[in-house]
């Protein structure tokens, strides 16, 4: 009997740039004709059906037009087409194009498109590089800072994936002007939740400017707002990242409202948007920190406010029975040893941490389920 120590010690470089502005394909175009694209021969523009109507036909024929090779290639829009059968069939188109590893992804859309390209790039010849272009305030919030790539399966959300960065994220505020209302709620989500997590002046902020957004013209009137937006959005988000990139401990703050958020999601077969589900998710986290101390009535009040100010639901379900909500919290990624753990805010602009320095708390299944059944 032999054994033989295989030492591979490495020292990994993942940092990238994340520039914000508006009509950034002449920036994109010029970044991948000097470092960006250095030993890139070929490129795939991953897109979903809606935005490869909106952007993603323009850029292919902008790329082709300054001389790269490039393929296009497209998928259904929506939650549902997040799984490994379009994970597939992104692969297979990329191979029957002749990509391989010289290659890179240009991810052109929100966060469905950003998870699902990444993840394909993640594997692709065992990891070739690739680039965000996001196009939705949602993206610009959850996808841009992380390099959290997943599938969703009909058993749970994201737990079938990897953490891989990409060379550098693009997000064009112009594109948030094709929004529809519905979607610009969608993103403001995971907007509040930073400001809940990371940010009083933030939160207030957002108090005071949220509902302009919603205005007809009101992304493009409001520019600064937007711009504000997301840099808070990435700044605050890369200051947990960069503290716990695979998700040990402090990046689990990133999950307020997620717990019974990514649950309703699941049970309303997609039919609840990412954000509104995450808004009844951080509505019913407040609730429940209350019940724990964590945050005062008042306190409580005006998350949920804020929440329907961007046009949000904080209200769970008629449809879903509390015993259907509570069995697929077990599905949640922070669920350890069996017990379903959630993280909460501590006021406003702060998030609880426990003695024993975690950020997550287990809780008993049968005070979960009497709680939902109080505050629903």
């Amino acid at each position: 009997m032999s054994k033989f120590y295989v030492e591979l010690k490495k020292v990994v470089d993942d940092s990238y740039d994340i520039e914000v502005g508006r009509n950034l394909f002449d920036t994109l175009v010029k970044d991948l004709k000097g470092e960006l694209g250095k030993g890139i021969s070929k490129y795939a523009i991953i897109t979903d059906s809606n935005v490869k109507a909106l952007y993603g036909d323009q850029l292919y024929q902008r790329l082709t037009n300054e001389g790269f090779q490039v393929d296009l290639i497209s998928f259904p829009a929506g939650e549902k087409s997040k799984v490994r059968a379009t994970k597939e069939m992104l692969e297979d188109e990329m191979l029957a194009k002749g990509h391989r590893r010289d290659s890179c992804i240009i991810a052109i859309g929100g966060g469905v498109v950003t998870d699902l390209a990444g993840f394909v790039a993640g594997t692709f010849g065992r990891g070739i590089p690739f680039i965000n272009y996001s196009t939705t305030i949602l993206g610009s919030a959850d996808a841009s800072v992380g390099g959290k790539t997943a599938v969703d399966t009909p058993l749970a959300t994201n737990l079938i994936g990897l953490i891989y960065q990409p060379k550098k994220v693009y997000i064009d505020l112009a594109t948030w002007e094709t929004l529809p209302k519905e979607q610009i709620s969608n993103g403001l989500a995971e907007t509040i939740k930073h400001a809940c997590i990371a940010d009083y002046a933030f939160f207030e902020f957002l108090e005071a400017n949220i509902e302009k957004l919603l205005e007809p013209d009101g992304i493009h009137q409001y520019a600064e707002i937007c711009e504000h937006i997301a840099e808070k959005n990435c700044k605050i988000k890369y200051e947990v990242v960069k503290k716990d990139e695979r998700e040990t401990n402090l990046r689990q703050v990133l999950n307020l409202g997620h717990t019974i958020g990514r649950a309703i999601e699941t049970l309303s077969d997609y039919s609840l948007l990412h954000g509104e589900a995450v808004a009844i998710g951080l509505a019913m986290q407040v609730k429940i920190g209350e019940k724990l101390r964590y945050i005062n009535p008042e306190e409580v009040n005006r998350v949920i406010c804020l929440l329907e100010k961007a046009g949000l639901p904080t209200k769970l379900l008629d449809n879903m029975s509390t015993e259907e909500v509570v069995q697929k919290l077990y599905t949640d990624k922070k669920v350890r040893k069996g017990k379903i753990r959630f993280v909460f805010q501590e006021g406003i602009g702060k998030i609880k941490q426990y003695e024993d320095g975690n950020y997550a708390i287990a809780l008993e299944e049968d005070f979960i389920r009497k709680t939902i059944n109080e505050v629903r």
